[in-house]
Order: C-alpha cells, then structure tokens, then sequence
C-alpha cells in the first residue's frame, strides 16, 4: 500500500505544482489521469524520491520513503516521459548494465533476469539491435524492461502509450496488465481510454490538486442522465458556451457535437447521452476550472 498524505510542493520560482495530494494506493493498476500540467509528472518524481516536497509524508508498506528514500530505491520501477539510454548499446547489453546497477552481481542471476526480461516484452529476437533503431513502441517496452529489473514492488509509469501506433498501444496494455496483477502501478497519462482499458481504480488531478477519483465506473454512474449532445455549426460554439455548460467539442461530417452538463434537458434538439470516461474527465475539469475561475473572481 502507498499512503501520501498532506503532500504540497512548490518550486523555487514560486510555482506551487502540487497542493495537499491525499492517496491510498493498493496493490493493482491505479491511473493518475490529468491535462498536460496539472501536476502529474511533479507527483511522480516526488513518489519517486526525485525531489523532496514542501511539505507532507509519502510511505510505502508502513516505510516512511521521504526520511528512507533507498529502502524505496530498492523496489521501484520508474519509467518516466523522458528516459535516456545509450541509443548504440544493444537492448541486451543495457540491459545487462542496469541489472548491474540494481545490484545483480551473478552473472548466470543475471542473464536468466535480462533473458527473462526481453521475452515477457517480445524484444528478445531484436536483444541484439541497438536501441537507436527501435520503433517508438518497442524503445517503451524497453523502457517497462528495465523498470522490472529487481523484482520492483512500486512501478511509475508517466505518459507511456504517448506516440504509439494502435497496435504497439494495445501490446502495452497487455503488458501493464500483466505486470499490475501483484505489484502497485501508477499509470500517469493524459490519455482516458489508458486509464479506462487498465484501472479498476484512478484519480483526476488539476491545479496540482486531486479533483475526484474512486472506481471508474462508478464515476461515470455519477454523470448519467446529465450528459448531452447536439450538432451545431461551428460559429455557433461560442454562443452555445455562453449559454450552456460546453464539456467537450469535436468536429463530426463537417459539423461541431457539442456535449453539454445538465441535470435536465438543455433545448430543442439536444439528445442524451450515455456517459463514458472521458465525459466524466471533461465535466471534471469543466467544474474545476469553473471554481478556479469563481476562487479567483472572489
């Protein structure tokens, strides 16, 4: 279990990225679902004894990892947005590298885990290749790769479907999907249909703060019967905001769909609509930035 609590950062330039975060974390897939800026990545390095926070206690099995940061070092996976490597080693010999640095001294030890490591990502036929030459889905199954290295209790991974092709995505799901059944994962992303596919459990975090969170399902129970649609033309969108609680927007056949929050019909030629995810997601951060806004005004 990891237990965060009272946790607040802010930088030196006086940003404050995140604001009195409070998580209880079981074992499982857990998304961490936010817009680009909302503090997700600022959480992860912090859980990740990157950076110490202003203020506030992150344990992890009753182990106080801000006082104790190696006793986490020790059990955690962390495939961050960014990671380098050495784009002319080969997958096999990096591997076999940072194996070293997680302390896997015996080299039959060793070469049974990197072995072991390549097959359950599918590279072990390219273990070979330099990583230069790999696809953008197989440099982030390297990366899963060696976040495994040690037998980690605590994996993050920050943003790691970004970029990839439908069928590298879907290899990646089974593969967190895999991994998540015995150890915590942190799935950070942007993404809905990530956190929708993979956690039986996540949060929405905006303005540094946790905004809402619990079982996906039961968050998208909460919006239904409040959701609806309706084609418009697109100069009409700004009339619509003013007038209507505009969640989300997209162009469909040359046409803008609208989809609006209210407890009961909008007007004329607005149909229901059966809530998903993202709705829940849009209407989130639609309230959000509304009680920012009002904070602000006030």
């Amino acid at each position: 279990m990891l237990s965060i609590k009272g946790l607040s950062h802010t930088y030196p330039n006086g940003v404050r990225a995140l604001n009195n975060i409070n998580l209880e974390i079981p074992k499982g897939m857990f998304g961490l679902l936010g817009p680009n800026g909302a503090g997700k990545s600022s959480l992860m390095r912090t859980i990740a004894t990157l950076q110490q926070p202003t203020e506030g206690t992150i344990t992890f099995d009753g182990v106080n990892t801000l006082q104790d940061p190696d006793s986490l070092r020790r059990i955690l996976g962390y495939l961050p947005q960014d990671f380098g490597v050495y784009p002319r080693v080969t997958a096999y010999d990096m591997l076999d590298h940072m194996a070293i640095l997680k302390g896997i001294n015996n080299s039959k030890e060793r070469k049974e885990v990197v072995e072991g490591l390549l097959y359950q990502t599918n590279l072990f036929d390219v273990r070979k290749k330099k990583i230069k030459t790999f696809s953008g889905g197989m440099r982030q199954r390297f990366g899963i790769a060696q976040a495994l290295i040690g037998d980690p209790q605590l994996i993050i991974v920050d943003e790691p479907t970004a970029g990839l092709d439908p069928e590298e995505r879907n290899r990646f799901h089974n593969l967190l999907a895999e991994i998540g059944e015995n150890v915590v994962v942190i799935l950070s992303t942007h993404i809905v249909e990530d956190v929708a596919d993979l956690c039986p459990n996540m949060v929405i975090i905006a303005g540094g703060e946790i905004v809402t969170g619990g079982k996906p399902a039961d968050l998208v129970q909460e919006i239904d019967g409040k959701i609806w649609k309706k084609a418009i033309n697109k100069d009409e969108l700004a009339t619509f905001k003013e007038e209507n609680a505009v969640i989300s927007s997209h162009l469909s056949t040359g046409r803008t769909i609208i989809h609006v929050l209210a407890d009961n019909e909008p007007g004329d030629g607005f149909e229901p609509v059966t809530p998903d995810l993202e709705d829940v997601y849009f209407a989130t951060l639609y309230r959000s930035r509304n009680e920012t806004s009002a904070s602000v005004a006030a």
